[in-house]
């Protein structure tokens, strides 16, 4: 799900403990709205373990999932078979798409955008998606909004949330420690996770950690145009929330124009 697998893939590593904590698709409504036709081909970039890619499949479209990381699409193809959907999957590095193939519409979603750390990896996977797009073909993507409290979050051991494993019915409580970059524009991002059984007893713990690019909008808009792309809305969300400055994340709906 990730272009640098070796030095940054912990996060997603465990492809089936991935599943367990990201259980959502809220992101698929607002991609149909953009997939109009139901035999066009319909590319999901950095899919992951298939999280959105099935839904949409599933709905009945033609959909293929790209992502660089081995076991997360190991786990994809799975998941696939189990439901008998037919869906191509393709394990590339997002930078240097070779997909021999164009498409309306390409989408990145899951804040994938973020795990493009460099200038230069941002315009490679600019390139790569003006490439397989068809003139007026939409890319849709989201990432992390840079405020503030995003980024200055105090490098100490912080309460984020707990779960129940479905699995072991073990309790989880995760706990995040980050550390911002100002020059580089990366946070880092060390994930705690305290397993506890029924009994409240502390059974395990398991430790991650990854990097994460924050963009800031002007420099997004000038990404953008750049490659080739106008904007045509910016959201704070999947449910088309106008962008505010205590917006979470934004979601970037863009039209190849050339």
């Amino acid at each position: 799900m990730m272009q640098d697998v070796k030095g940054n893939s912990e996060e997603y590593n465990d492809p089936i403990l991935y599943d367990t904590e990201n259980d959502f698709v809220i992101e698929v409504p607002f991609l149909s709205k953009w997939a109009s036709k139901p035999n066009q081909i319909i590319i999901d970039l950095a899919c992951g373990t298939g999280r959105v890619t099935l839904p949409l499949a599933k709905e009945g479209y033609k959909v293929i999932g790209v992502d660089l990381h081995t076991g997360m699409i190991d786990r994809a193809k799975a998941k696939a078979a189990e439901l008998n959907l037919d869906i191509e999957w393709f394990q590339q590095d997002c930078c240097n798409l070779d997909l021999k193939l164009k498409s309306n519409l390409i989408y990145m979603v899951g804040n994938s955008f973020q795990h493009f750390l460099s200038n230069q990896e941002q315009d490679q996977l600019f390139t790569s998606v003006n490439q397989h797009l068809e003139l007026e073909g939409v890319f849709i993507f989201n990432t992390r909004f840079p405020s503030t409290e995003e980024l200055l979050q105090p490098n100490t051991e912080e309460y984020w949330r707990t779960y129940t494993d479905k699995s072991s019915d073990n309790t989880v409580d995760v706990y995040t420690i980050s550390n911002y970059d100002s020059l580089k524009q990366i946070q880092h991002y060390k994930t705690i996770r305290k397993i506890k059984n029924n009994l409240d007893e502390m059974i395990g713990q398991k430790e991650t950690n990854i990097y994460l690019r924050y963009t800031f909008p002007k420099e997004l808009e000038r990404l953008i145009s750049q490659h080739s792309f106008e904007i045509i809305d910016i959201f704070q969300d999947w449910n088309e929330k106008p962008i505010s400055n205590g917006s979470y994340e934004m979601v970037y709906v863009c039209r190849k124009v050339k």
